[in-house]
């Protein structure tokens, strides 16, 4: 009998301590896998303690930590919409599908769970409000292209909070149709549109719900890379820091917070890996923001962070049995922005740029030369790119899902990889693992490996949604 007793007790004092997740964040970085995670804290620790080995993201020192698969209904590598919805709804479907099942059918998501459970809930990005991953938390759209109507499902869906870069087909149907301009008619769904931070804060106090997105003339596609960030730009941890703000006002319910880290995966397509590490280390600075908020609600609080797929199959290690991680520093500048420099570069010198030029920019952009020693089979590689398309004029953009860029700039791109030793397997996604991390109220429930789908019917379970 005092067994059962002391048993029982046990439970209830666990339950006590776990508590129901009343405030809910599920951030997903969009194509982290395992290794980009490992890869950072690599980078990390011999950037800033000149060590081998980790210095740790806030993210993997959470208490609960194990891994997720990831493939979709259709397929053994997932696509972001695919991936998205799993995340969203724990049912797997086709790719490209948004909350929809394999017969098109809406499947409910996890937000509109706590939406009807009383919570006010938000959904945050780094990339458009329509893209696939936020997309999977408000719409129930066949196609993930179908952008005009995802954004239609937005005031449908009736959440408090929305932001990320913008929206990508404001007034044209997925057959490029013209269509009524999307922002009335989020206006007279009673949503605020705040361009900026700055805008945020002059008009939070008098919104009831709220869409923030960049300034005026800003690209609607997504936030800047934090390694091209410019002083006065939207960052993912303002947003998040908003999110809280707009959330916590007037509401005793609690709130359910998705935040993506979506040009992780943009990184990834290009296989930049110093833009890459940027990015996760981004995204950990809007997790200390939560973080902050859960040192102040402990036993009420779940904060989730994994990731949709992985992207590149990136490899830490090129056969050396070393890495040189480091050499990353010296690239000031993603991929896409060097590009952008290059042909500006064309036109500032009338397209009469001479290798000198040449070995001067990518000294600045990248430190060849100066702080990087080239190897003669690397100098050969970017001389023969220079005499391709610069003397011969025959240009070959190289392309990502996400870019279009200057040969000379992906090939600068190959050349830092090697340096820092680096292995790229494709542009594409992988079957790869994704981590899971949590820490709060019902964390433990993720104790083992699981599958994506696991993770929000977990959560649900946390927060009794």
């Amino acid at each position: 009998m005092k067994r059962i007793i002391y048993t029982l007790l046990f439970v209830l004092i666990s339950v006590a301590a776990n508590g129901q997740a009343k405030y809910v964040f599920y951030f997903i970085g969009d194509g982290m896998g395992v290794n980009q995670v490992n890869g950072t804290e690599m980078y990390a620790a011999e950037l800033q303690n000149g060590t081998i080995g980790v210095q740790p993201l806030l993210f993997t020192q959470f208490p609960v930590a194990t891994v997720a698969t990831t493939f979709s209904g259709t397929n053994s590598v997932t696509d972001s919409a695919a991936a998205g919805t799993a995340l969203a709804t724990g049912k797997k479907t086709y790719n490209h599908a948004i909350s929809v099942d394999q017969d098109k059918n809406p499947i409910q998501t996890l937000a509109e769970k706590a939406k009807r459970a009383g919570k006010k809930v938000g959904v945050t990005t780094s990339v458009s409000v329509d893209h696939a991953t936020p997309a999977a938390f408000y719409a129930h759209q066949p196609d993930r292209n179908m952008y005009y109507e995802i954004a239609l499902d937005l005031p449908k869906a009736g959440f408090d909070f929305y932001a990320g870069g913008g929206f990508l087909k404001p007034n044209k149907t997925f057959e490029k149709k013209d269509a009524p301009d999307i922002f009335p008619i989020f206006e007279e769904a009673g949503y605020t549109v705040a361009r900026g931070y700055n805008d945020y804060k002059n008009k939070a106090s008098k919104a009831e719900k709220m869409i923030l997105i960049q300034e005026e003339g800003a690209s609607p596609s997504c936030l800047p890379y934090a390694i091209d960030r410019k002083p006065g730009d939207l960052t993912l941890a303002q947003i998040t820091e908003s999110a809280i703000d707009f959330l916590t006002k007037d509401n005793k319910k609690g709130f359910f917070l998705m935040v993506e880290g979506g040009k992780i995966d943009w990184a990834c397509h290009s296989n930049d890996a110093a833009t890459t590490f940027k990015e996760i280390q981004d995204m950990d600075d809007a997790i200390k923001v939560a973080y902050e908020f859960y040192k102040k609600h402990p036993k009420e609080t779940l904060i989730v962070v994994t990731a949709d797929h992985e992207t590149g199959g990136i490899g830490l290690g090129t056969g050396r049995y070393e890495l040189n991680l480091k050499a990353l520093q010296y690239q000031k500048q993603s991929a896409d922005e060097l590009s952008r420099h290059i042909s500006e570069l064309r036109k500032t010198k009338d397209n009469k740029v001479t290798w000198e030029d040449m070995k001067a920019f990518l000294g600045e952009k990248m430190g060849f030369w100066k702080e990087l020693p080239v190897s003669w089979e690397q100098e050969k590689m970017l001389r023969d790119e220079f005499e391709k398309s610069f003397i011969k004029h025959k240009v070959v953009y190289a392309e990502s899902l996400y870019s279009k860029s200057e040969p000379m700039a992906a090939c600068a791109k190959k050349v830092m990889n090697e340096i820092a030793m680096v292995g790229w397997v494709s542009g594409g996604h992988s079957a790869g693992y994704v981590p899971v991390f949590a820490i709060g109220a019902g964390s433990q429930l993720f104790g083992e490996k699981i599958d994506n789908t696991e993770i929000p019917k977990r959560i649900a379970k946390a927060a009794k949604y």
